[in-house]
């Protein structure tokens, strides 16, 4: 499979995946402006990527990848879950969203704020089943916001391992610790996406 259509209007992301996706011909859905977004209704991060990559798949015809990720804190039962984005109400209000965590969080001890960023991939070939599968990056949260970098949550997350947040820690580290990152060296290896797994098979 050399050319994959990514269910995503968002240019940044598409250039991420471009890097973990080396030698396949990415498309974007900007060629596509009259389609909607489906509604991601679903109870799991599998669920709505999946919903995603079928959606697109039957309106152009072409092999969909999509990805839904978010973060799951084990105190608040996987809270706030397929709702990270709009934990607080709004979507992608950043801060809101990360007020909301810290509050839920209130008084519990650095033993109990384990977590887990999640990101759920689902291809959507025509003719086949969806498949889907998940890369995860385990840690815990911070009682108050570390560094700058990164976006969402990253500055109350310390992934296992590390003494920073993600929001601390160098883009290029991580890259390479993150559930995105995780997730699409599965993809690379088990679907048979990107260079890396030509050369592997000799």
């Amino acid at each position: 499979m050399r050319r994959l259509l990514i269910a995503t209007r968002n240019a940044h992301k598409l250039d991420e995946i471009r890097g973990l996706l080396p030698g396949v011909e990415i498309v974007g859905t900007e060629g596509w402006p009259g389609v909607p977004d489906p509604e991601e209704t679903g109870a799991t991060f599998e669920a709505n990527a999946a919903i995603k990559a079928e959606a697109w798949r039957d309106a152009t015809g072409l092999p969909t990848l999509a990805d839904d990720s978010g973060l799951e804190v084990e105190a608040l039962g996987g809270a706030p879950g397929v709702r990270s984005a709009r934990y607080a109400g709004a979507h992608g209000d950043t801060a809101a969203n990360n007020a909301k965590l810290l509050r839920e969080l209130a008084g519990v001890p650095a033993a109990g704020r384990g977590a887990r960023f999640v990101c759920a991939l689902a291809l959507a070939v025509p003719g086949e089943a969806t498949r889907t599968l998940r890369g995860e990056c385990r840690g815990r949260i911070v009682e108050a916001a570390r560094g700058a970098g990164g976006f969402g949550y990253d500055p109350l997350f310390v992934p296992e391992g590390e003494a920073k947040t993600f929001g601390e820690l160098p883009a290029e580290t991580k890259a390479r610790l993150s559930h995105r990152a995780r997730a699409f060296a599965k993809a690379r290896a088990e679907w048979a996406l990107g260079e890396e797994d030509n050369a592997n098979k000799g």
